[in-house]
């Protein structure tokens, strides 16, 4: 095992459930009513796809083959998995509830790898540079969410 094959597994874990998460918000969407929720799905995907680019760069950087599959393909649980059946036939708050569970499944993933004390400083700080965006990207369809709970 070398010395970085911790840092690139972690990393190439956590393109893949980024991944998902692009894949989830331009599901979401194409499928919500509101245009306004889908340019701010659309603006996620776009976001969550530059965190992929820099975590693939740190990979690279590392001298490791960077993910370029989600989770499905990885074998691991997809967190997004359920939105298409989750939307099909659904308001836009059901998309939303499903998007904002996504979140915190993507979210829990790089505060753990955060946390991992085995990952050399130089990655530690890659991932807490794209958990800058994976943490907006949470609290804004957090926000969305309870303020569509309390229109009802």
């Amino acid at each position: 095992m070398t010395e970085t094959s911790h840092d690139i597994s972690t990393l190439n874990g956590l393109i893949a459930t980024t991944r998902d998460s692009v894949h989830g918000y331009t599901e979401a969407a194409a499928d919500v009513e509101n245009s306004r929720y889908g340019q701010m799905f659309t603006a996620r995907a776009a976001e969550r796809s530059d965190v992929v680019a820099a975590l693939q760069g740190e990979v690279s950087r590392l001298g490791g083959e960077p993910e370029d599959d989600g989770t499905m393909l990885a074998g691991a649980h997809r967190a997004f998995l359920g939105l298409k059946s989750a939307v099909t036939g659904q308001d836009d708050k059901a998309i939303v509830n499903e998007v904002e569970r996504g979140e915190d499944h993507i979210k829990a993933k790089f505060e753990s790898a955060i946390e991992d004390t085995d990952l050399s400083s130089e990655t530690r700080s890659a991932i807490q540079e794209a958990y800058r965006s994976v943490r907006a990207g949470h609290d804004e369809m957090r926000d969305l969410k309870q303020a569509l709970e309390g229109s009802n």
